[in-house]
This record gives C-alpha cells, sequence and structure tokens, in this order.
C-alpha cells in the first residue's frame, strides 16, 4: 500500500486544497465540478495528476 506522511503528505494536502478551490472555482457544470472533487479527493496523488493534465480550468477574472 502506498502512503505520504510527514512533509510530502502536508505538500499533497495543501495541493489537494489548491485543486478543490480551483475546480470550484471553474466554469465547468456543477456535475463535472462534483465528480472531478470526489476523484482528487478519493485518490489524492493520482487524482491530482489526473486533474492537473485534463481537468477544468479556471474561469479568467474580470479585472
Amino acid at each position: 500500500m502506498f502512503e505520504l506522511s510527514g512533509f510530502f503528505g502536508l505538500i499533497l494536502l495543501a495541493l489537494d486544497i489548491w485543486a478543490l478551490i480551483s475546480i470550484f472555482s471553474s466554469s465547468a457544470s456543477t456535475g463535472a465540478k462534483i465528480l472531478w472533487a470526489l476523484l482528487v479527493i478519493f485518490l489524492p496523488l493520482l487524482g491530482l495528476i489526473i486533474w492537473f493534465i485534463a481537468g477544468p480550468k479556471s474561469s479568467p477574472r474580470a479585472v
């Protein structure tokens, strides 16, 4: 079984939180946001990698 702990676990947690914030601020549909969030939550490392490659991008912010 693969386990991350200590410093690397903390880094992974921070990246997963960043991914979740980015997912929910994207312009994707609600269903897509939920599916991406579940993938990142249940498969933290693999979900993060898949999201980074193929996930919804954040919507541009108006200045």
